[in-house]
């Protein structure tokens, strides 16, 4: 077992991070958010296995739980989601010290983080990721919210979870595409905080993909770290959490581009691989621009390649596309698209600088 604890001025919670974890969630959830009703929104994947056992473990801890299975998917992850929610919500008569539950990935965090935040003007929440990418990412530091059809994310909150309670577990039965997806964010955590991590996977890549337990465990231990030392230092994204963003504008455009449709089929670029192809193309922005040496490129490729990480694509929306997509980026200021760009392994930057034909020439690094 590893626990990191979040510790933010106005709020604290622990990370749990567990084999087996999900056993013991009704006793957590009980220390967190002590009331005698709860709400629990698990993915529909999930619903009938790691859904039923939050349940049961909720239950047997005293709660009357009311559980809802969210239909799986980005496209879901609406309004028309949320307000369909608010009426289970209503339905179960859940009140303000009510929490609410989630289990599944980063759109049933995010999507009933969302509904926690606003919901009586919110209300306690625990998070149970069951995907990497929601254990070392979207889990951890309160931001929550959904999709508008213009952009990703474009409403939303900070809503610091009561609980993170990460049954690692849950991997082994994650497709391999997924998992894959996940270790994507755990590249980013060491190219822009922490070049140790980084040569950390590159030696344990095998062991990760294998699932090996105890690498699982710290796998998910040292990037839930990454991730809760940037957020308690910029808890609202106003200085050095927007680095996290490394690679994540050109997703977002890979991802606006097919109106989030990753969870349709083969063809579409799921979140991670949508990453992996953003740093690639902000990589070589800032080896363009003359703030990297092209070694951190090849470096950072080959690791994306061993994963099983896509480098380049032949299937991208037209470059003028994309770049208008990345102009609705949330962290556009004043009309310039800013950019988070590494200078070295363990480091990035935040740029305002790179005109269109810069950022043209970083989608052909990916666009083959």
């Amino acid at each position: 077992m590893a626990i990191v604890e979040i510790k933010l001025p106005h709020h604290r919670y622990p990370v749990v991070i567990e084999p087996g974890l999900l056993s013991r969630l009704g006793t957590l959830t009980r220390d967190a958010a002590p009331h005698d009703l709860a709400a629990l929104f698990s993915d529909g994947n999930v619903a009938e296995t790691f859904g039923r056992s939050a349940s049961n473990a909720l239950q047997q801890a005293g709660y009357a739980v009311t559980s809802h299975a969210l239909s799986p998917g980005e496209s879901y992850k609406t309004l028309d989601t949320v307000r369909a929610l608010y009426d289970v919500m209503l339905d179960g008569r859940l009140e303000r010290r009510s929490p609410v539950v989630a289990v599944g990935g980063g759109v049933t965090g995010d999507t009933a983080g969302f509904v926690a935040a606003s919901y009586l003007r919110g209300v306690p929440f625990v998070q149970c990721p069951t995907t990497l990418l929601a254990m070392v990412d979207a889990s951890v530091g309160g931001k929550v919210g959904v999709n508008l059809p213009r952009g990703k994310n474009l409403v939303g909150a900070f809503h610091q979870p009561a609980l993170v309670a990460i049954d690692t577990d849950t991997l082994k039965t994650l497709p391999p595409r997924e998992l894959r997806c996940g270790l994507a964010e755990c590249v980013k955590h060491g190219v822009i905080r922490d070049a140790d991590l980084f040569s950390w996977i590159e030696s344990n890549v095998d062991s990760i993909l294998g699932l090996d337990s105890d690498t699982l465990v710290e796998l998910v231990r040292r990037n839930v770290a990454i991730k809760a030392a940037v957020v308690m230092e910029d808890e609202k994204e106003s200085g050095v959490r927007a680095h996290l963003n490394f690679g994540h504008t050109f997703a977002h455009a890979i991802e606006a581009s097919q109106s989030y449709g990753a969870d349709t089929g083969d063809a579409a670029f799921h979140h991670g691989e949508a990453v992996s192809l953003g740093m690639v193309a902000a990589t070589k922005l800032a080896i363009d621009a003359g703030r990297c040496d092209a070694d951190l490129l090849s470096r950072l490729v080959a690791l994306l390649e061993r994963i099983g990480l896509p480098t380049h694509a032949d299937n991208l929306a037209p470059t003028d596309q994309l770049i208008d997509s990345m102009r609705l980026d949330k962290k556009v200021a004043d009309g310039r698209i800013r950019l988070v760009l590494p200078d070295r392994l363990g480091n990035v930057f935040i740029s305002s600088d790179a005109d269109d034909d810069a950022i043209r020439a970083a989608w052909s690094a990916v666009a083959k």
